[in-house]
């Protein structure tokens, strides 16, 4: 999911970052999915977009005469990814957005008269600018991906077997369906352990990038 979010946030923002007809209306397209409750898009990817038999795949698959995929059935942990990576692509495109912007633009034109082209000012301009602000992206959105719970419980229930069970799920499994308090309450400190070194690694790989 990090190499989703961050990867194509990257290249949407420096596609956002040029002069096209209808940039506000497609920036604001773009960002619009980080604000819909994660309970809601798992309710609309799986009865609108995703269902073998109504859903808009479906359709879009069947209309070119091939069979239909069971997406929670068959790839249920594509699937979750799929809808995680969609909410949280705008958090990622916004802050890489607003990094580019901040990119000297005399800097820019200077390698553009030296001869640069757009891949070369991509990999030698852009992309080293943005490494503190993709540096953020990956932080905040490792601390969340952790507790990523709505989506499981709405469209798979942790399933099939165990193939989309996470930490968080699994809490739930143990503290409220099986009732293994002291199971779940382990579990608990085991993720706020994990998210705090998680954290540490980042905050200081971020720390020596700011230094450096």
């Amino acid at each position: 999911m990090l190499i989703v979010t961050v990867g194509l946030g990257t290249l949407l923002a420096v596609l956002f970052d040029q002069e096209f007809f209808g940039r506000s209306v497609a920036r604001l397209l773009a960002i619009a999915p980080f604000f819909v409750m994660p309970t809601v898009s798992a309710l609309i990817w799986k009865n609108m977009l995703m269902h073998p038999v109504n859903g808009v795949f479906a359709f879009l698959v069947t209309s070119l005469g091939l069979p239909p995929i069971d997406w929670f059935a068959t790839l249920p942990l594509t699937s979750i990814v799929i809808i995680v990576s969609w909410q949280w692509l705008p958090f990622a495109l916004l802050i890489l957005l607003t990094a580019i912007q901040s990119l000297d633009h005399e800097q820019k034109e200077a390698a553009r008269m030296d001869g640069a082209g757009p891949i070369a000012m991509f990999f030698f301009i852009i992309l080293p600018h943005l490494g503190r602000a993709i540096s953020v992206v990956i932080m905040i959105e490792t601390i969340f991906f952790l507790t990523i719970f709505a989506e499981i419980f709405v469209t798979t229930s942790g399933g099939p077997g165990l193939a989309t069970t996470n930490l968080a799920y699994l809490i739930y499994i143990r503290a409220l369906l099986e009732f293994d308090v002291g199971g779940a309450s382990a579990g608990g400190v085991f993720a706020i352990v994990l998210a705090n070194i998680v954290a540490i690694f980042l905050v200081r790989a971020i720390a020596r990038d700011l230094d450096a």
